[in-house]
């Protein structure tokens, strides 16, 4: 069966999706513990850390009868390049503007 792989914005789009996120910043949990932070069924969150380890934000690994979630930084790579861009953008644009503004400010 071919993996169903969606857009890694529209994975941390959801709201229930960042918590999880947050919630594995301080170290692996099992998939009851993560569940415990949520009023959704355990089944739904399921499906949720499912989605975030399709997009390769999390991963999942069993010890003994427990399963195990950690966040996965490849994921978050093609987020960080997005982000990049725009700063990148954007300081461009303001250093643009502030050579501007000087130029202006030295033919007064």
């Amino acid at each position: 069966m071919k993996k169903k792989n969606i857009d890694v914005f529209a994975a941390i789009a959801d709201p229930n999706r960042r918590k999880i996120l947050l919630l594995l910043t301080a170290g692996s949990l099992t998939m009851n513990s993560l569940a415990g932070h949520f009023r959704i069924s355990r089944p739904a969150i399921s499906k949720h850390v499912k989605i975030l380890e399709e997009n390769r934000l999390v991963s999942i690994y069993e010890m003994g009868r427990e399963r195990f979630c950690e966040l996965e930084g490849e994921g978050f790579k093609e987020v960080v390049d997005w982000i990049k861009f725009y700063e990148n953008f954007w300081n461009e644009k303001l250093d643009n503007l502030d050579r501007l503004l000087k130029n202006k400010k030295k033919k007064k």
